[in-house]
């Protein structure tokens, strides 16, 4: 019998981060001793070395592109410890959103183990604030396709590498947050087919469900715009018994079908209240009536959506999930009474070796043009361990997990919070990419976010909405200039979206783009509206491409190399609008 105790989790958390100095050490000893053998570590003059002075002295920092022919070897079948001592059980799939195709990573049980004790250690702190009891969870959790690569390694979205672990059942046993679908509909072969049972299974179990989550926020909104879509139908299945017609894969048919009888009284009373809903506001709630809290990642790209996934959640909070990407896991949420936009993470020191290269803002702009593309925004120092950071200054997170030896850059920009115990709270800042750049302008995903919610102010009076948004720079012009894609939840008139266009160009406030603008060296900004469901479109040719809705980002830049979307995107405007704000 297996005892699972929170109060244990949260003493283990509390002990692992009263000595959080040692365990870094002793993670990064046990990290080198397992991979000793490996050609990469060999070829660095380490001798055997574990301590953190010759690591930093004899292995460099490292993106991706630097690891690219490595994995590679490893992906098509070299045998030979190449990266890592331990096995390389499959490879896990970055969303690729960003530059229109995945990465490849390396994956082990390790990086399994380590976001089950992240997963045990989030859950035991929400459950102090909002304990639940014996219920279920409505998960909007999908699988990916699942490949083999040239030399038998299974491809997949790290999500997924995780969702086919027996590990993960347990766990989520263990945190009560058993998904009300069968496993038939989170690695069903149909993204659309899969939402509906997903809704349909939790207005089955309506009265059980005490979480509402997905991996990203973005999930979350996409199910509720879907169910004001196909609210009626679900109803239909509850009151008859019988499930849509529009469900053809025989495994999810046949699972879903089990767990269906005639209800007409709970689709009555699901009838009922949407109906009495005023434009959907707290439509969970309303719906799922014993839910404590939604719960996804809400930071960084997610945080647009918020705005949105308030209306839906009504009275219920919101907590944004723990701090990790397909590179490894970092930090839990321990203070889930944060509202999202000042969520924090404590450093779990026991699953990597963690460093932080210290970053300050050049006080010329001078100094600011002399950084290369990837330092550009900030002067770097050399990193300082985990427990070396000061609070209030910001960092670029290197990671060094068991399931590589490698010193990776993650390109993130955080926040030091403040410290529990002796680890630091993170908060997420940024991605250090620039998003938006022309000659001397920089303007990173955040500048975009920013300038798009502070024109969208406009378009409250109309009671409309932006429903996704992205960018791209035009440089086939003379100069060059942004272009903003708006998707808007209905029509609006010209003046309103003139002004939109206008507010976004003076919205972006770095001294680069505005001095540019002044000179005429970047042109006027273009704001493109775009068909309905545009996004959706992009959404679906990611998925085709044998991703996951769970790692879906919208692209908040879209690059020439990234033609596909920019396609859809071109193919679907409606009408363009260009700024007269810097006009004499």
């Amino acid at each position: 019998m297996r005892v699972f105790s929170l109060e244990s989790v949260i003493e283990e958390f509390e002990a692992l981060t009263n000595d959080a100095g040692r365990l870094q050490t002793e993670s990064l000893r046990k990290i080198l001793e397992q991979n000793g053998e490996a050609e990469y570590l060999r070829n660095l003059g380490l001798g055997g070395r574990t301590d953190p002075e010759s690591f930093r002295a004899c292995v460099p920092l490292v993106t991706h592109r630097d690891l690219e022919p490595y994995i590679q070897r490893i992906a098509d079948g070299d045998a030979s410890p190449v990266l890592t001592g331990k096995p390389i059980t499959s490879i896990s799939l970055s969303s690729g959103t960003t530059q229109g195709k995945p990465k490849f990573l390396p994956f082990n049980d390790e990086l399994v183990q380590s976001t089950m004790q992240i997963y045990r250690t989030s859950f035991a702190f929400r459950n102090r604030e909002h304990p639940i009891g014996n219920g279920k969870a409505l998960q909007f959790i999908y699988s990916s396709r699942q490949v083999k690569t040239k030399g038998g390694l299974i491809a997949t979205t790290a999500t997924t590498n995780v969702y086919r672990s027996e590990q993960f059942k347990r766990t989520m046993k263990d945190i009560q947050s058993q998904c009300t679908s069968p496993d038939e509909v989170i690695f069903g072969p149909d993204f659309q087919q899969s939402l509906y049972c997903h809704l349909l299974c939790g207005l089955i179990y309506s009265n059980e469900v005490q979480i509402i989550s997905s991996t990203f926020a973005h999930s979350i909104v996409h199910a509720f715009r879907t169910l004001e879509q196909v609210w009626e139908e679900l109803c239909m299945d509850i009151r008859e018994g019988v499930l849509s017609s529009r469900i053809t894969v025989p495994s999810i048919r046949s699972a879903v079908s089990k767990l269906l009888i005639p209800n007409p009284s709970l689709a009555d009373s699901i009838y009922n209240k949407c109906v009495r809903l005023s434009n959907w506001y707290g439509v969970i709630p309303e719906l799922w009536p014993n839910a404590k809290y939604v719960y996804g990642i809400m930071t960084g790209s997610m945080e647009p959506y918020l705005k949105k996934l308030r209306h839906y959640a009504g009275s219920l909070p919101l907590m944004s999930a723990d701090y990790g990407s397909s590179e490894g896991w970092i930090g839990a949420n321990v203070n889930p009474s944060l509202i999202p936009e000042l969520a924090t993470f404590a450093v779990l020191p026991n699953i990597g070796y963690f460093e932080f290269i210290p970053l300050e803002k050049p006080e010329q702009q001078e100094q600011e043009l002399e950084n290369s593309a990837s330092t550009i925004h900030y002067i770097e120092s050399e990193p300082v361990g985990l427990t070396e950071v000061e609070v209030d200054k910001e960092y670029e997170i290197v990671v060094t997990n068991f399931a590589g030896l490698y010193r990776y850059r993650l390109g993130d920009v955080v926040r030091v919070a403040g410290f529990h115990n002796s680890t630091p709270e993170l908060q997420f800042i940024c991605r250090r990419s620039l998003v938006l750049s022309i000659n001397i302008d920089k303007n990173t995903e955040k500048d975009l976010q920013l300038a798009v919610e502070e024109a969208a102010k406009l378009l409250a009076a109309e009671k409309l909405e932006v429903v996704d948004f992205t960018s791209h720079v035009d440089t086939s012009t003379e100069p060059g200039h942004y272009v903003i894609f708006w998707e808007l939840s209905s029509d609006t008139t010209e003046e309103v979206l003139r002004s939109c266009c206008n507010c976004l160009d003076l919205s972006f406030v770095d001294a680069g783009y505005m001095g540019s603008r002044k000179v005429g060296t970047i042109g006027p900004l273009e704001l493109r509206v775009v068909r309905k469901k545009t996004f959706e479109k992009i959404l679906e040719h990611f998925l085709g491409l044998g991703g996951a809705m769970n790692q879906f980002k919208t692209p908040r830049f879209v690059s020439l190399s990234n033609s596909k979307v920019l396609q859809i995107l071109c193919r679907n405007v409606t009408r363009c609008y260009f700024s007269t704000a810097y006009d004499i």
